[in-house]
């Protein structure tokens, strides 16, 4: 294996240093090459590394969860793409830039947009505030201020669902996007 090999994956994990589970993007990237990652890098503080491996997707989604758990001692989420998915999921965002609202897209497991879109048609609306299917991600556009109180921000709490996605706001994604390509 050519250890300069670029990155062809991207891993978010859910809930990093937020409600207690801190943690320092350098360790993260420590434990990942510790994995048989290479070509770790870290995308801000919210648990974004891109990295290169000849493992297949599913099995690098165990692999890394398990070793994330062990190593910090927490029951660590998740979820694996690459630059083509990341690359289409930015592609389809439906909603335009607005200083007054935050746009964010998901990613989990297979089948997530649809139940995270059938949860939003559920709840009650802010003014302004949207979520759309496109394909197999879903959107959701939440005025600044209202995301952690919104009535569908409290869906995406629930313990029921904590394994099953992480979101990021659309600005995150285009950073993991750029810097698959630098």
């Amino acid at each position: 294996m050519n250890m300069s090999s670029s990155p062809n994956f991207c891993a978010f994990l859910r809930g990093v240093n937020v409600k207690g589970t801190n943690m320092k993007m350098a360790e993260v990237k420590s434990v990942f090459e510790q994995a048989g990652m290479h070509s770790v890098k870290t995308i801000l503080a919210s648990g974004n590394l891109l990295f290169y491996s000849e493992c297949a997707e599913s099995e690098l989604k165990e692999k890394l969860s398990l070793t994330m758990s062990n190593h910090f001692d927490y029951e660590a989420y998740l979820f694996i793409k690459t630059a083509a998915e990341i690359k289409q999921l930015c592609e389809d965002c439906p909603f335009e830039p607005d200083p007054t609202f935050h746009n964010y897209g998901f990613v989990g497991v297979a089948e997530i947009g649809k139940i995270l879109a059938a949860e939003f048609d559920k709840s009650t609306h802010a003014e302004g505030e949207a979520g759309k299917l496109i394909g197999d991600n879903f959107y959701w556009r939440a005025p600044k201020g209202d995301t952690l109180v919104s009535d569908f921000g409290k869906i995406l709490g629930r313990k029921s669902l904590k394994d099953a996605f992480t979101s990021r706001n659309i600005n995150t994604f285009y950073k993991v996007l750029n810097a698959f390509k630098g």
